[in-house]
């Protein structure tokens, strides 16, 4: 993405609505929506007091607007946004680094490599395709089981999937098909892909929705969304590719700059405590503190045996260059940006 177009997908954003009161952070988030209030109950019935005010978008917007406004913090914390935009973030310099109370219970893995770190991983989300059995079993097709699967031509027009440059879940997908595959073969599986996708969508989510209503019969998504809207009743199967899948952390950092340092800090301490992994292991199959982790139902039992070894300082570095190249090539093919 180029400063141009992050500065203008910033000022398409229709974020904060007034200034913060006393006692209350700013948190810039691209969590599930539905996830928010529960977050925001358990935050503050701990720290009464102090309240949230969210500012939600999808990864790549939130990741705009922070740049965007750079000179100018809004943001107290930003909670819940993909690793790869908080290495962008810090290579930036705006990060404030901080070990939460309960850190040394994080695997490392989920940490930035600095001490005090930068920015902390509380738990992973994962690639995984959404299929709709009802819908394939009408059209007498097979269910795919690979990335490969996808490019075959009985799938065309059937397939949507997440815009990288709006979504952390469509940046996962390209950015661990360039290391799955390697760079060339990666950017030819993606113009084999193109020929099937109907549309790319500025949600991760989005794709298994449309999926689950039968709209497109396959939406390359996330994990849990697969598991929560099986468990709803959507006639749905979660596939995890067989050549193995891209994952990005959930994770958080106090915004370098910010007034609310104290509320901040409680709000990181928060989102490491034992608590608050009690809640993701609701939602999520993989935690930073995996003592926490239950099984998920309608998950594959295999999901972390097939996470890649994601490079994410690798991604994070690349970032700009994979989505200028996505965008040239795939681009014409998004759905309109809303607002």
């Amino acid at each position: 993405m180029t400063r141009t177009t992050i500065l203008a997908a910033a000022a398409a954003f229709l974020g904060l609505a007034g200034a913060a009161t006393a006692g209350e952070i700013t948190v810039y988030t691209a969590l599930e929506a539905d996830i928010l209030p529960v977050y925001k109950k358990s935050f503050e019935e701990k720290h009464p007091g102090t309240t949230i005010r969210w500012v939600r978008d999808s990864t790549g917007i939130i990741t705009a607007k922070l740049l965007a406004e750079k000179n100018n913090p809004q943001a107290d914390v930003v909670l819940g946004t993909a690793a790869t935009s908080l290495l962008l973030l810090d290579a930036e310099g705006m990060l404030q680094p901080y070990a939460p109370e309960g850190v040394k219970k994080i695997e490392a893995r989920f940490l930035d490599k600095n001490t005090p770190p930068a920015w902390v991983g509380t738990n992973a989300w994962a690639a995984a395709l959404c299929v709709n059995t009802a819908e394939m079993e009408k059209r007498k097709l097979p269910i795919p089981a690979s990335w490969a699967d996808l490019t075959k031509p009985e799938y065309k027009g059937l397939i949507v999937m997440p815009n990288p440059a709006s979504s952390g879940t469509g940046f996962l997908d390209v950015s661990s098909w360039l290391q799955i595959f390697g760079e060339e073969k990666g950017w030819a599986y993606m113009d084999a892909l193109d020929k099937n996708v109907a549309t790319y969508t500025h949600s991760g989510s989005k794709p298994c929705s449309l999926a689950a209503s039968g709209e497109y019969p396959i939406g390359i998504s996330f994990e849990f969304r697969a598991a929560r809207l099986i468990n709803q009743g959507a006639p749905l199967v979660a596939v995890i590719p067989a050549e193995g899948i891209g994952w990005d952390m959930e994770a958080s950092a106090i915004i370098k700059g910010t007034d609310n340092e104290a509320d901040a800090k409680k709000l990181m301490d928060w989102a490491v405590s034992d608590e608050a992994m009690k809640i993701y292991a609701k939602n999520y199959a993989i935690l930073g503190n995996a003592a926490f982790e239950e099984p998920i139902k309608n998950l594959p039992a295999n999901l972390k045996t097939k996470l890649i070894d994601n490079k994410f300082d690798w991604a994070a570095a690349n970032r700009a260059a994979i989505l200028q190249e996505w965008q040239r090539r795939y681009d014409a093919k998004s759905e309109p940006k809303k607002g």
